[in-house]
């Protein structure tokens, strides 16, 4: 199944420009990296290149040019780092709420460093085999990250990003640990711990803090700053807490046991965790039904009680 080019998306650095001059940093990086690769065709050309005899050049070309993309790649990468280290130094980048205005120094070095970051970015992200390259960028750029993870999906901020062990990002999804609202540039933390789940378009927002073994559904929302309790799951905008996240429960395995045949497997989960009620039996009906009359007729009874104290209350003010 193909995926449309809009949702090829992966790491992502914002296109906000503060000053058109920053796009000198951007043209010199694009030309200071291609130069090793220009010095690499040369030397092959002038090893492999044969007037008389040209079918070498020509078999083995496809193979350097492949050699060729993922020497630009790290070339991008080791400019840009070099570029990141000198203006962060001249800078740090700090978490905080910043104006965004060309004054504000914090609101233009972020600007910088997107701009700096978009060129081996974007390289990386069209090597034809996926994650590899993404995540060398993630952690040259300050992201902490696994080779476990499956963050190539969704749309992923490059720093002030932690990530545990076996984190997914469903497609369309958005991490961000930056986000702009208004006349504000809002930069927090944001970590996700291991074994989270994230549902496909969901938006992550900046200083989410989502604790292990959690699910936020698709399309859901957390606010700046949200908590989301471990082994849970959070559902809505913004999200909340819909229930307990069993798929990951201690011993799930040992109750479901090993099935080979998948509907067995779905009739044991089912056995252990759902009880469908169109699978009820005759016998399970009566004793549901009795203890729906039972707490009716409970409740019937609370009621008439308050209504027999507010009459008393009533008599006694008269």
């Amino acid at each position: 199944m193909s995926v449309p080019n809009t949702m090829r998306v992966g790491p992502f650095t914002p296109t906000v420009l503060v000053k058109k001059r920053y796009l000198i940093f951007y043209i010199f990086l694009i030309w200071i990296s291609i130069i090793p690769i220009l010095l690499g065709f040369w030397v092959y050309w002038r090893i492999s290149w044969n007037y008389a005899r040209p079918v070498h050049f020509y078999t083995f070309l496809p193979l350097v040019a492949f050699l060729m993309y993922i020497t630009l790649v790290f070339s991008s990468i080791f400019f840009a780092k070099t570029l990141l280290l000198i203006v962060n130094a001249i800078h740090k980048p700090r978490e905080g709420v910043f104006l965004r205005i060309s004054e504000d120094i914090d609101y233009r070095y972020w600007s910088l460093r997107n701009t700096i970051k978009r060129w081996p970015i974007w390289l990386a992200h069209r090597f034809p085999f996926p994650g590899f390259l993404d995540n060398i960028c993630f952690k040259m750029f300050g992201v902490k990250t696994k080779i476990s993870n499956s963050l190539f999906e969704g749309w992923v901020d490059t720093e002030f990003i932690d990530f545990g062990k076996d984190v997914v990002v469903g497609q369309g999804a958005i991490i961000q640990s930056a986000v702009i609202v208004g006349n504000m540039l809002i930069i927090r933390k944001t970590v996700i711990e291991d074994y989270v789940r994230i549902g496909s378009h969901a938006i992550v927002m900046p200083g989410t803090h989502i604790g292990h073994n959690c699910i936020l559904a698709a399309n859901s929302v957390t606010t700046v700053g949200q908590v989301l309790e471990n082994g849970f799951i959070y559902v809505g905008i913004p999200a909340k807490k819909f229930k307990k996240n069993y798929f990951f429960e201690d011993g799930l395995e040992e109750k479901i046991s090993t099935v080979e045949d998948v509907e067995k497997l779905r009739e044991r989960y089912e056995k252990v965790y759902v009880k469908r009620k169109d699978e009820l039996t005759r016998k399970d009906r009566r004793e549901i039904k009795k203890e729906k009359k039972e707490e009716e007729k409970k409740r019937f009874d609370i009621e008439v009680d308050d209504d027999k104290y507010d009459d008393f209350d009533e008599m006694s003010n008269i």
